[in-house]
């Protein structure tokens, strides 16, 4: 099971030499590249959107998702994380600079659903988990080292940090892969990765400041999102 701990160690380098580099990096190729990730999300959301089996499963889990992450209030304890590890850092390494709280914290909330909650990510979790393959997440490591570098010269140090919560998902998708997806249908797979590209989607509209969506309270439509499709397709 290396695939998880490389990309991991993917996120972390990336973040702590972006941070590293800092200004040292051009103006222009720091505030280009994110919105360039910002599209290409959106992209990748709109071919994930476009596998959907059972489109009103797909808006319904949507919906109850984000009814449970507005009630929970996901948003502003993922925020609260992003400023509480910001500070802890800012103790032992420069804070990057001309970047308001605010902005900090729209653009940490959305990195860290792009790299802990993509499609492809949780996809090629759960295909080590099941074959022992881990060429899917090898592949998108060398992707996120170049993102989370970028994102860094931004951000500083405070990303790197982000390889936690995202080898804590890889890894129970991972082992938690053998039960789940002998209990899933093509259907139910196909609606899931539709709801993963709707919050992609949603990604890559606050990365480009498009449109400043809580992509955090969003999350919990990726939990009911098969759930949902299952029980639409033995009712209708």
């Amino acid at each position: 099971m290396i695939g998880p701990f490389v990309n991991a160690a993917a996120v972390f380098v990336g973040g702590v030499v972006g941070a590293a580099l800092g200004n040292g990096i051009p103006e222009r190729l720091r505030t280009g590249l994110p919105l360039t990730f910002g599209l290409a999300s959106m992209g990748m959301g709109v071919v994930m959107l476009a596998r959907v089996a059972h489109l009103p499963a797909m808006v319904l889990a949507l919906l109850v998702g984000a009814i449970i992450g507005e009630l929970l209030y996901v948003e502003h304890y993922v925020s609260r994380a992003g400023e509480a590890v910001n500070r802890f850092i800012g103790r032992f390494a420069p804070q990057p600079k001309g970047l308001s709280a605010e902005e900090f914290n729209n653009k940490f909330v959305a990195i860290l659903v792009l790299f802990c909650a993509s499609g492809t990510g949780i996809f090629g979790a759960m295909n080590e988990g099941i074959t022992g393959d881990p060429s899917i997440l090898l592949a998108k490591s060398s992707l996120d080292l170049v993102t989370s570098a970028i994102f860094a010269t931004a951000l500083g140090f405070a990303v790197a940090t982000i390889f936690i919560p995202q080898l804590v998902i890889l890894l129970a998708l991972a082992y938690g892969a053998v039960f789940i997806v002998p209990l899933t249908t093509p259907e139910m797979n196909a609606d899931f990765s539709a709801v993963g590209g709707a919050l992609m989607l949603a990604t890559g509209l606050r990365i480009c400041e498009i449109k400043s969506f809580a992509i955090a309270n969003l999350l919990p439509a990726l939990v009911v999102a098969m759930p949902i499709s299952y029980l639409w397709s033995k009712v209708f």
